[in-house]
């Protein structure tokens, strides 16, 4: 089968990401850690196949993750996990809000990242 019959398979599991609601890259562009220009490029995840980024979602609808070691949220600065917690979880669930808006890609991030995103595209063009 042809990649692009394919769609879009996991680095880690080898498996497709079949929905925006389980993509690792989507989930780093909504929370603004991967810039939109490399969206074609980098290569795609499941959310869960990205263990560290995922113990940070807590949700409902979304099974939490946890992570043994230095890496896990057990080991980290409360106030870093907080804040993370904060952020990937409002990004996960702005993934979730985006399905089906029928929204261009350039507003799925969080306001802040898109305010981020516009004052270096205006900087860039000044």
């Amino acid at each position: 089968m042809a990649r692009c019959d394919q769609g879009y398979l996991c680095e880690v599991c080898g498996a497709e990401v079949d929905e925006i609601v389980d993509s690792d890259l989507y989930l780093g562009y909504i929370i603004g850690e991967t810039p939109p220009e490399v969206l074609l490029t980098q290569p795609e995840r499941h959310i869960r196949c990205n263990p560290f980024r995922a113990q940070f979602i807590v949700a409902e609808g979304f099974a939490p993750v946890s992570v043994e070691g230095a890496f896990g949220k057990t080991s980290l600065p409360a106030d870093y996990v907080s804040e993370q917690e904060q952020l990937v979880t409002r990004g996960w669930l702005r993934l979730c809000e985006v399905v089906g808006l029928g929204l261009h890609f350039l507003e799925y991030p969080l306001p802040e990242v898109r305010a981020r995103l516009v004052k270096e595209a205006d900087e860039a063009t000044s």
